[in-house]
């Protein structure tokens, strides 16, 4: 490819989805602008139009993936103020499957080559938890009260964990490059979170 077909902005997007499989192959160690503008098809010089420097590139390769998965989620749940949050639960977790499906690349950026933060005690809020972590443990102290459930903040992290851990090892398992199913993975979701 030449740079001429990264006019209006596309090859910032490239840069980062070629940074991205960079560091899944040869970590963030192996990542540098001009590996980058190679994988583009660009001039070594291209990158530098976008990023000062390899620090601010995985900068933004976390920014961008992370702001990705969070909007499709909230998307996912946005319209459903009116139904359960229980409803809301099952329909982000789908979602949150069917990123990874749609792109695997960014499940193994982020869970294998990243360090997100998740602090899973129920009773206490940290500014910095990974943001869809947050939006489900608002939805399930949503829930709780819609249902009028009463439970231990030990209780609380143990169902955080379980309905986190499904969704996510679902995501995993439909990530690995050699696990085949008889149907696309979407088919399964239905049953599989529910």
């Amino acid at each position: 490819m030449t740079e001429d077909k990264y006019h209006h902005g596309n090859l910032k997007q490239a840069l980062i989805d070629a940074g991205i499989k960079i560091i899944n192959k040869e970590g963030e160690q192996g990542l540098s602008l001009r590996k980058v503008a190679a994988a583009c098809g660009v001039s070594h010089s291209a990158p530098y139009a976008h990023y000062k420097d390899k620090d601010e590139l995985i900068s933004a390769i976390k920014s961008s993936v992370t702001e990705q998965f969070t909007k499709y989620l909230y998307e996912a749940v946005d319209g459903m103020k009116e139904e359960s949050a229980e409803k809301a639960i099952v329909a982000m977790g789908r979602s949150y499957v069917k990123f990874f499906i749609n792109n695997p690349d960014y499940y193994q950026f982020l869970f294998y080559n990243q360090r997100i933060t998740v602090h899973l005690m129920a009773g206490e809020t940290h500014e910095e938890d990974y943001p869809p972590y947050l939006l489900l443990k608002a939805l399930f102290f949503r829930h709780l009260d819609e249902k009028g459930i009463k439970l231990s903040d030990e209780e609380k992290e143990i169902e955080l964990i379980k309905i986190w851990s499904t969704v996510q090892g679902i995501a995993s398992i439909a990530c690995m490059e050699n696990v085949t199913t008889s149907k696309p993975w979407e088919t399964y979701l239905d049953k599989l979170i529910n």
